[in-house]
């Protein structure tokens, strides 16, 4: 008896250690798979090279709560302010540079606006990287502080543009929502799964999913050594790593955008979210946002803007600084 009981409990261990040595071949195959480089998306580039940032503000710079410094630029309100505040979080690999044109139309419809380098961004951090999962919700919790030490009452509104917008609908259902009146996403990514995403992102984004999936399965158990990883790689002009984040991280590329689940998100919001889209979006299908929204978001489409457009285009400049200057603050 005694005897069988040792031959099975050898048994066992063994199939354990076979196990254990299949699955972290498997894991190491995926962490070693080579993340693909894409070709230069010039509808993206070309687009964003055509605004005239002569009026761009310089960087102004504050600290994290970690002591690091993150950049902004600040647009005081021109004309006839509205008393309201906005946040305006820019797009995948970008920086403030990109919503320039939109920060600048909303400053001069009396909207006082702050454009962030979203961490890992521009001047912001370590490019393409961040510390932890989540480290975005604190920096923006830390940046809303800071305006409010000179603006105490002004209600803020943020908006977000491509996984900027993905980004602020987190936020727009997470603990930290109660700081904002109202979410505006401009053609927000929400995810993979969503009925607006097309593959790739229109050919604008090459995730690495083998090694995506393996440090998921690290991370359920707990093991979050290898997250600094590129995950994800951007279809940005070639040398341009000087001034874009040309790919993200695991954990940047899990906490730039909407949670897992875009529709949790949606459903936690307790305040305003409006979609504003271009009709002629090239890495969205903006005819689908109407289904993934549901009753959860207003969508609206501007008849040909495309994906970067919408930060750029006199049209959509004016229907988004439009609809954020005549917004009530509990709307």
């Amino acid at each position: 008896m005694l005897k069988s009981m040792v031959w099975f409990s050898l048994r066992l261990l063994r199939w354990g250690l076979s196990i254990v040595g299949l699955a972290t071949l498997v894991l190491a195959a995926m962490l070693a798979a080579p993340l693909v480089r894409l070709p230069e998306l010039t509808s993206v580039s070309q687009t964003a090279r055509a605004v005239d940032r002569s009026t761009m503000p310089p960087l102004e710079r504050v600290s994290a709560r970690d002591g690091t410094y993150l950049a902004y630029r600040h647009y005081p309100a021109r004309g006839a302010a509205s008393e309201k505040i906005a946040i305006l979080v820019h797009g995948s690999s970008g920086s403030s540079v990109a919503v320039h044109a939109l920060a600048d139309a909303l400053a001069a419809r009396g909207i006082e606006t702050y454009a962030p380098d979203i961490r890992g961004h521009g001047g912001s951090g370590t490019r393409g990287d961040i510390v932890y999962t989540g480290q975005l919700e604190d920096d923006l919790s830390d940046f809303v502080g800071m305006i409010r030490k000179t603006s105490p009452a002004a209600p803020l509104t943020l908006i977000g543009h491509s996984s900027g917008g993905g980004f602020a609908l987190r936020v727009a259902g997470s603990p930290i929502q109660d700081l904002f009146q109202r979410t505006v996403l401009l053609a927000p990514y929400l995810g993979y799964d969503a009925p607006s995403s097309r593959p790739d992102a229109g050919g604008w984004a090459s995730p690495d999913i083998p090694r995506f999936l393996g440090l998921t399965v690290l991370r359920h158990f707990g093991i979050l050594c290898c997250e600094s990883l590129p995950t994800i790689a951007f279809a940005v002009p070639p040398n341009s790593s000087p001034i874009l984040a040309s790919t993200y991280s695991y954990r940047l590329m899990r906490n730039f955008g909407s949670s897992s689940d875009y529709r949790k998100d949606l459903a936690a919001a307790t305040k305003p979210v409006t979609v504003i889209a271009g009709a002629a979006d090239e890495l969205m299908f903006p005819d689908k946002y109407r289904d993934a929204a549901g009753q959860g978001a207003p969508v609206s489409l501007i008849d040909g803007v495309n994906h970067m457009g919408i930060v750029s285009d006199p049209r959509a400049l004016s229907a988004i600084a439009d609809d954020v200057a005549k917004a009530g603050a509990g709307s």
